[in-house]
């Protein structure tokens, strides 16, 4: 498999003359084409900070962030507009939907930012919608969905692209807990059958059981790791609270 990001010793630091934090120390890691990955870690460990970093939101200090064979770490911000356009899904805790658009306007929205022809538009709408089952609701507007229905029309704006990445930023914590485990099955799916490669930032140890990957931060550093293998989501989330304890903390602070 071919590796979609590669992340080279990344060092992020706040603030200035007395006063600076160290976000993130030094992290290195790859993700191949085909992972769910996620990233676990206690408060003010650093992971919403990798995710901005990662997604170019924000830049690191210094080492290099290679996403789909661009280093991104030096790009202008009028090129990385067009690169977070193009390259990069984006699925956020708050939906991020727009009350004033129906679902399927707000679905379509990155490919009409893109001036893709309609027809493609329209193509591309009724596949992902067919895939993640909300073809139904196309016509209706954000607040007459459920929470869970909400959560699939964003899964859906972030696949319509086939973006190379798609980043999810705490996904499930708005959500109860069978909306939760009903978007997880469709991150699995968005997964295994659609070939996405998604890499999640989550405090839920249920959340990153699904995962075939994840990776923990302590204090801005790599802690531990976990590979999926053969492990049933049981297993996964058995070794995922052993992973927290020995962070220092409960699973729901993760």
């Amino acid at each position: 498999m071919n590796e979609i990001l590669n992340v080279q010793n990344v060092t992020k630091y706040y603030g200035n003359g007395s006063v600076v934090t160290k976000a993130l120390d030094g992290i290195s890691f790859s993700v191949k084409k085909g992972e769910f990955t996620a990233v676990m870690g206690a408060s003010g460990s650093g992971k919403s900070t990798l995710l901005n970093v990662i997604a170019t939101i924000d830049r690191a200090s210094s080492g290099n962030v290679i996403l789909d064979g661009i280093n991104v770490s030096n790009m202008r911000e009028d090129e990385l507009s067009a690169f977070r356009r193009d390259k990069l899904g984006f699925i956020f805790q708050d939906y991020n939907l727009l009350d004033t658009l129906t679902v399927e306007e707000n679905i379509t929205l990155p490919l009409n930012l893109r001036r893709a022809p309609l027809e493609k538009t329209k193509k591309d709408l009724l596949k992902v919608a067919s895939e993640l089952g909300i073809a139904a609701q196309l016509k209706k507007f954000p607040y007459e969905l459920s929470g869970g229905q909400r959560q699939r029309a964003a899964c859906a704006r972030a696949l319509i692209t086939s973006p190379a990445l798609i980043l999810a930023d705490e996904p499930t914590g708005a959500l109860d807990s069978n909306s939760t485990k009903s978007l997880m099955k469709t991150f699995s799916m968005m997964n295994e059958a659609l070939g996405s490669t998604i890499l999640t930032v989550t405090h839920d140890a249920n959340v990153g059981s699904y995962a075939s990957r994840i990776l923990f931060l302590k204090d801005g550093k790599l802690f531990s790791e976990i590979i999926r293998g053969n492990k049933t989501q049981r297993e996964m989330y058995a070794e995922i609270l052993s992973v927290t304890t020995a962070l220092g903390g409960d699973a729901d602070a993760c």
